[in-house]
């Protein structure tokens, strides 16, 4: 009877449930890696993230085989193929695999009709377990992120006063929407250098045919991200004694050339194993009571926030929802996604910018993802799916549980509010705010219609009008739907004129995704 241990690219450290059940026989315990080429080639994923998984694999690989471990290396086309081989060579009787996060991989998994026992063991992953968030979410009429947020800090004691926040607030958002006025003393960015493993996986990258088509739209080098958790762990001290305390004011300005700003770059490792969640928490934490004297409170539960309120919840939410999640299309907007989506080739600065910093490094912070791509998304009636897929190939944090909450739900209102309590769309005015980015742009923010009238204008207007009578029963957008009855017939007619002269200019995509991706 031999127990093997699969582990998974989104797997990497030595906590992880599957390993750790057979830590106390490590050397009578093996363990399997295997890239596979088919897999990621399911969608035309960012190079760098293909360059991130594949060498923090390896690495990992190697620091399991200096703890004891008996390890094998696989690459492949399939997953099959060598999961046989190394099953037969070692007489493996039970192979362990940590619950996977996404679930078409689970099904994958379970359809390998493979000659041993499959034993799931139960992801650890995540600050909440998966059943805790399905008992609280069975017991709330609505899922509102603000109240799983406060009982997280409760059930967790984070930043709490005995039974009260610290501060006397659960909430310090006000504080953190600074627009970016004048000029920003932003700090640096850690950055590394590719190391001889990183460098054999990128130069593998660059010469295979696999990614021929990938490499017209992704840019592979440099490759600046931290590959060990080592590397993770000076990332994360970093941003705690570097950015944290001016993380809040300034975490939605948008600002040319500024990619990182004060936000913290750990989403890549956690959503690989590199660092786990709750570490992150109570590091940020352990820093605020270190200099709580000098540092304001709205920087670390902002940033506290974002980890165990937003991404918990994200989570929580993937878990919960049904297998029609990702179908789910509210406004019944099925336009192609653009090609500039690809490219960064479009007039329009603000999306310009930060299309061009997703081929650059795979990375845009969250109201760059929201506001500016999720949001010209929605009201240009682009399709949720498309935009899902797209989110998932280009980020180098991707993967299937973050991006369809955050896509279908967050973004694109797709699920009809069971996530977001209106949806996040928004004119050029909120750009213009929030941004430097009209300034260097050849539309004119404050233009609905006419010559150099500003996309997202008529588009954000005439997505109201489009949708006037199911967003009028929504208390928190009925109050703007009164600007669209004072627009005169002319002026809304223009509006719906060019918005639609918009969408027949964008009709067709050159680049794009495969015709039936699966999203794993």
């Amino acid at each position: 009877m031999t127990t093997g241990v699969w582990v998974l690219g989104d797997q990497l450290w030595q906590g992880q449930s599957a390993l750790q059940s057979c830590a106390d026989r490590r050397q009578q315990t093996p363990v399997l890696f295997i890239e596979s080429l088919d897999h990621v080639q399911q969608l035309p994923y960012h190079l760098q993230k293909i360059v991130l998984v594949w060498s923090a694999m390896r690495h990992f690989a190697e620091e399991l085989r200096q703890s004891g471990w008996e390890v094998t290396y696989k690459i492949a086309e399939d997953f099959r193929t060598p999961l046989l081989e190394w099953i037969q060579a070692y007489n493996i009787t039970e192979l362990r695999v940590m619950t996977p996060v996404d679930r078409p991989f689970t099904r994958m998994i379970q359809g390998l009709n493979l000659p041993c026992i499959i034993t799931f063991t139960p992801s650890n992953r995540f600050i909440w377990q998966d059943q805790e968030f399905i008992d609280w979410a069975r017991s709330r009429k609505r899922l509102l992120m603000e109240d799983f947020y406060r009982e997280g800090r409760r059930r967790f004691q984070i930043l709490m006063q005995d039974d009260q926040p610290l501060g006397g607030r659960w909430n310090f958002d006000q504080e953190n929407r600074k627009p970016p006025k004048g000029q920003l003393l932003t700090p640096k960015t850690l950055w590394f250098e590719p190391d001889q493993t990183t460098q054999a996986v990128i130069n593998w990258v660059k010469q295979s045919p696999a990614f021929k088509q990938s490499q017209k739209y992704w840019q592979i080098e440099p490759f600046p991200w931290a590959v060990t958790r080592t590397q993770a762990l000076q990332v994360l001290n970093f941003f705690v004694e570097v950015r944290l305390s001016g993380f809040g004011p300034y975490q939605d300005a948008m600002v040319t050339g500024e990619p990182t700003l004060w936000h913290a770059m750990l989403s890549p490792y956690m959503n690989i194993g590199l660092l786990h969640p709750l570490e992150i928490v109570q590091a940020a934490e352990a820093a605020y009571y270190r200099n709580q004297d000098t540092w304001a409170l709205n920087s670390v539960e902002g940033f506290i926030r974002q980890i165990l309120g937003w991404r918990e919840y994200i989570h929580g939410i993937y878990l919960y929802m049904g297998e029609d999640y990702p179908q789910r299309n509210y406004f019944n907007h099925t336009h192609p996604l653009p090609n500039f989506y690809w490219t960064g080739d479009t007039a329009m600065n603000c999306l310009h910018q930060v299309l061009k910093q997703v081929k650059e490094i795979g990375y845009a912070h969250h109201i760059q993802r929201l506001m500016i791509l999720s949001n010209f998304a929605l009201i240009a009636g682009i399709s949720p799916q498309e935009l899902e897929e797209w989110f998932h190939a280009a980020f180098i944090d991707g993967y299937d549980w973050v991006m369809q909450p955050n896509v279908i739900g967050m973004g694109q209102y797709a699920d009809g509010g069971a996530m977001a309590s209106k949806p996040y769309a928004a004119s050029a005015n909120y750009v213009n705010k929030m941004s430097d980015y009209c300034k260097g742009c050849a539309y004119n923010p404050k233009k609905r219609t006419g010559e150099g009238a500003c996309p997202f204008n008529f588009m954000y207007w005439d997505f109201l009008a489009r949708h006037y009578d199911s967003l009028k029963k929504n208390p928190r957008i009925s109050q703007i739907l009164h600007n669209v009855d004072r627009f005169s017939t002319e002026e809304m007619h223009e509006i719906r004129r060019l918005a639609d002269q918009w969408r027949n200019t964008h009709q067709h995509t050159e680049y794009g995704l495969p015709s039936s991706p699966a999203t794993v």
